[in-house]
């Protein structure tokens, strides 16, 4: 299970001198959040002054306020007002200028390269009863709240409790199956804020608590 912890990213502060830039995630590695050596990258940005957007040809973006109440973005000519946890796709290299009429916001980038991969973000309302499930290709941050992740506790569903309760002799087997294909359960470790879950399939991380988690989703485009 690996966690990215937000308190250990490093800042890279704008060109324009608008903002700091902290990468969770990119592939492949750049030497630099902003030289954009990247077919992917997911980052959270501090936006403290009005100003352009740096371009990003052959990119789509995916930004969402994540802290603050409002960015007047305004993409080739046409305002855009993004409110907190309303993510907004636009295309990398287009003219994008962003206002502050509300003050300082924090903002989560997906960017993807165009006909390679592809981007998602959803806001998602935290349990303290049912688990969420990190996937393969996917990036859980906590944006509110308070959470723990552990991994190898995935609740069985009542169609896979159905499916195995047939007979006693087929419950024993999905039971020794499912001991010898999980790997142990770990135990909870703490989230703080803006804390990252890189998501597996193999011994899927489980998010439990109250608050918002934004789950990014990178998909590989196939032709």
């Amino acid at each position: 299970m690996e966690i990215i912890r937000f308190a250990e990213l490093r800042s890279e502060p704008w060109r324009n001198g608008g903002g700091v830039t902290r990468e969770l995630a990119s592939h492949p590695k750049a030497a630099s959040a902003q030289d954009g050596a990247w077919d992917w990258r997911v980052s959270i940005a501090d936006v403290s002054k009005a100003g352009d957007f740096s371009a990003f040809p052959g990119m789509e973006r995916v930004l969402t306020v994540i802290d603050g109440e409002l960015l007047l973005l305004t993409v080739d000519g046409d305002e855009h007002p993004l409110e907190k946890y309303r993510p907004f796709r636009f295309s990398g290299e287009a003219a994008a200028h962003g206002d502050l009429p509300t003050g300082d916001i924090r903002d989560l980038n997906v960017i993807t390269r165009t006909g390679s991969f592809k981007g998602f973000t959803s806001i998602i309302e935290l349990s303290k009863k049912r688990a969420h499930p990190v996937f393969e290709g996917q990036l859980a941050v906590l944006l509110q709240g308070q959470a723990a992740v552990s991994t190898g506790n995935l609740s069985v569903t009542p169609e896979a409790a159905d499916a195995t309760a047939g007979t006693a002799e087929s419950a024993t087997a999905a039971e020794a199956d499912a001991d010898e294909a999980a790997p142990s359960p770990t135990e909870p470790e703490a989230l703080n804020r803006y804390d990252a879950v890189v998501g597996s399939d193999t011994g899927t991380p489980e998010i439990l608590g109250r608050g918002f988690l934004a789950v990014v989703s990178i998909d590989r485009v196939t032709a």
